[in-house]
């Protein structure tokens, strides 16, 4: 069966990249969502922890259960808000503050221009007296930055309004609270880092997906992704290969099917345009729903070890190759 490696050393190597910017591991929270974004929750979870990170933020409870056991806080992004002493919800609408449970730790989330998620500026002195008078709660208020990965300044006008945000939440009383604005593109981007965490994701995983021109910051990949032989043949010079025959064999060779297709995650794509594997081979003909073939009789082959290299062929971006991997594709550290 096709499996996943987690390299250990390379995902420490990240985050020592990545505390050398926030000054301390305590301010890292390793965004885990989407099981962890294809990487595996658990496996990263147990990572983290050994490597002393404190705190993490998921998709949803349903998420956080896997996990808690393991940090000190949890965030859960979305989904129904559960009284926990270890997990906080994010809260998006006035609609949410309104039917949020007393018992329950909130973090409010406040739209500074991205226009996805969180109150409105002009919906915040309501948010808070509402908090307050429902007493409520509240132990963050974050944002998300919409342009934080392009060659834009349109990052700089919303961390102005963010520190509007932090001065109003101040002024109306709540001083027992994090605040948190910060992904992996805004953290590499920022010459210093004052914030109570940053909400790390992609680059915990390695990759970086800044222009060149913001300098270059070291990450390392932690997945790499195999698969394993199923069936050889030697084929004639003629001969056609998987559905459609896209690929004529141009001389004798062996040729391989492995255990990975789009059933498993991995994208169809244009057999005309074919992917090359971390090993320098291309594949042959069209990827099926649980197989590939490659001019090859090794046992197992490494298909991807690069993330954002494999994005690039595919005219896409290294989150969706990796949290696309099915969850049913073991997974093991090394």
């Amino acid at each position: 069966m096709a499996f996943i490696t987690l390299n250990q050393q390379h995902f420490y190597h990240n985050l020592n990249q990545i505390a050398l910017k926030t000054g301390s591991i305590e301010k890292i929270a390793v965004v885990l969502k989407d099981n962890a974004y294809g990487h595996g929750i658990q496996e990263m979870a147990a990572l983290s922890q050994a490597y002393g990170i404190k705190h993490a933020v998921v998709k949803n409870y349903e998420e956080a259960q896997k996990i808690k056991a393991c940090f000190e806080t949890v965030l859960a992004l979305g989904g129904e808000p559960h009284a926990d002493d270890v997990c906080s919800f994010a809260l998006n609408s006035m609609e949410q503050i309104k039917k949020a449970p007393q018992d329950v730790r909130i973090e409010l989330k406040v739209d500074t221009g991205m226009h996805r998620n969180g109150i409105m500026l002009e919906e915040l002195h309501e948010a808070l007296e509402t908090i307050k008078q429902r007493n409520l709660r509240l132990v963050g208020v974050m944002t998300h930055y919409r342009s934080a990965d392009v060659l834009s300044s349109e990052l700089f006008w919303q961390q102005k309004r963010f520190e509007v945000v932090k001065k109003t939440v101040k002024e109306a009383g709540f001083l027992n609270v994090r605040f948190h604005s910060h992904n992996s593109a805004t953290l590499f981007r920022s010459r210093s880092f004052d914030e109570d965490l940053v909400r790390a994701g992609i680059g915990i995983y390695g990759y970086n997906e800044l222009p060149g021109i913001y300098g270059k910051i070291e990450l390392k990949p932690v997945l790499s992704l195999y698969a394993k032989r199923v069936a050889t043949r030697v084929l004639e010079a003629g001969e056609r290969v998987g559905y459609g025959g896209d690929f004529e064999v141009p001389q004798k060779m062996t040729v391989s099917t492995y255990d990975l297709g789009y059933g498993d995650g991995w994208p169809r794509a244009d057999s005309a345009d074919p992917y090359v594997t971390g090993e320098g081979m291309p594949l042959l003909g069209r990827v099926s729903m649980d197989f590939v073939s490659l001019a090859c009789g090794k046992e197992e082959v490494c298909i991807m070890d690069d993330a954002q290299k494999a994005a690039k062929h595919f005219g896409t971006i290294s989150y969706e190759m990796t949290t696309a991997l099915s969850a049913d594709i073991p997974r093991r550290v090394v």
